[in-house]
């Protein structure tokens, strides 16, 4: 499991996919979650505007991510 450290109160899951270097750019969320299942805490979600807060689990594959306040 890796650990993804966020400075505020909570990240939009296109913003994570930048922080876990999982894209270049924010305009790169829309294509991949269109060709990636992810899951956070256990429920697939696809939009790319949905808060992620310290504390829940993202799954892509068999990558999971913690996501952790500075």
């Amino acid at each position: 499991m890796k650990q993804i450290t966020i400075s505020t109160e909570y990240v939009t899951l296109g913003q994570f996919l930048k922080l876990a270097n999982l894209i270049q750019t924010g305009g790169e969320a829309k294509n991949y979650l269109l060709n990636h299942q992810v899951k956070i805490n256990g429920e697939i979600e696809n939009r790319r505007g949905r808060k992620i807060y310290a504390g829940m689990l993202v799954e892509i594959g068999e990558h999971v991510f913690k996501i952790v306040n500075e």
